[in-house]
């Protein structure tokens, strides 16, 4: 836990730096952010970090932008939290509203190709280095190990990483109730709430009804920036807004974009309503995080001192872990496909784990650049 509380500026230039070289996806950025917060500041123990990621993988929202939020939280405060959650977005959201506007005014993105091809392979070695660091935290048992094993290959075979979360959770719990013999009281569960929404036609598009759409999205979102995609195909497609080739476009920036994938919905904003519906899709997508890190918040120490909860983040956290695991080697697969991303792979695990480590910047920014040039090789 922190031991003193920082200042909000301190927060602030930490988040907003991540929030411009966080690349990669939701695993990366919390690779990135274990290194900063754990291991460079120190602002909480690496157990307290294992249950932040473990209770934000349960509620809906992008994992990472709420890592950040819960984070600032434990340094600053509700201030802090609000602080944190802006700073990493900012960077996105400003990046993507340029975007969304030389789109719409001249029909084409700019060529950004080779160089996300060598930030791609440059995040695998951060995503492993806090993979290996979490992990060791997290299995505190061969049972958990296990655990950690049969949701690894659930995530792999394709099971909805949710349901392998929440699965392992329950199992775990049983099973460590049971061999401690503790009797499970009723009131000790903790309740998880899911939102259930449907999908509007709305005919004339407005800057309050895009709010409206994105806010649904945003309090309803689980799991990766792909299920995002589907819930705006239904959303958006579906309803007549915005056209399928439209929509990939979309996909495009938020993949080769720093910070959460969420910021998609800046863009998407802008070629429905303008600077106006850029604003109101990013507020309204990202606004349900702020409200369920401040309401889950306070509650996560008190899971974590009651035994029942405390198994069950036991194993929420190992699942967490396995399913990095799995995110790391699919990531491998369609990302290590020749010889250039395989010698900037290696490199960036070097660079990580090696004796000359550097930061996760110039890691990100030199596979970059080595893309580039590599491409023109």
């Amino acid at each position: 836990m922190t031991q003193e509380k920082g200042t909000l500026s301190e927060i602030a230039k930490l988040f907003f730096k991540l929030g411009c070289i966080a690349f990669g996806g939701p695993a990366a950025h919390i690779a990135m952010m274990e290194k900063e917060v754990i291991e460079k500041r120190k602002w909480m123990s690496q157990q307290h970090f294992l249950d932040l990621i473990g209770a934000t993988n349960l509620i809906p929202g992008p994992n990472s932008t709420e890592m950040t939020m819960h984070c600032g939280h434990e340094r600053g405060g509700v201030p802090g939290l609000f602080v944190a959650g802006f700073s990493f977005i900012l960077p996105a959201v400003v990046i993507t509203g340029i975007l969304g506007f030389l789109y719409v005014e001249y029909g084409q993105l700019p060529e950004v190709e080779p160089f996300i091809f060598g930030i791609k392979p440059a995040v695998l070695a951060i995503i492993a280095t806090a993979v290996v660091k979490l992990g060791k935290k997290a299995l505190k048992g061969w049972e958990l190990g296990v655990l950690g094993a049969i949701v690894l290959i659930a995530s792999l075979l394709g099971v909805n990483e949710i349901i392998a979360l929440l699965t392992a959770g329950v199992v775990g719990t049983l099973y460590f109730t049971t061999k401690s013999k503790f009797d499970v009281s009723p009131k000790s569960i903790l309740p998880f709430l899911f939102l259930q929404a449907g999908s509007a036609t709305v005919s004339k598009i407005t800057a309050l009804n895009v709010f409206w759409s994105f806010l649904k999205v945003g309090s309803i979102l689980y799991g990766s920036g792909y299920v995002l995609f589907a819930y705006l195909d239904a959303e958006l497609v579906m309803s007549g807004w915005l056209t399928r080739p439209e929509l990939i476009d979309a996909i495009a920036v938020g993949q080769f974009t720093p910070g959460p994938v969420l910021s998609t919905a800046t863009f998407i904003g802008y070629q429905l309503a303008g600077w106006q519906g850029a604003i109101a899709a990013s507020v309204g997508i990202f606004l349900p995080s702020f409200l369920f890190v401040w309401i889950l918040n306070p509650l996560i120490p008190k899971m974590r001192n009651s035994k029942t909860l405390g198994f069950f983040l036991d194993s929420v956290n190992v699942a967490a872990v396995a399913v990095m695991v799995a995110v790391l080697f699919v990531m491998g697969q369609d990302t290590l496909t020749d010889w250039r991303a395989i010698v900037i792979g290696l490199l960036g695990a070097f660079f990580t784990f090696g004796p000359k480590k550097l930061n996760a910047m110039w890691i990100v920014a030199g596979g970059a650049l080595l893309g580039y040039l590599l491409k023109l090789v």
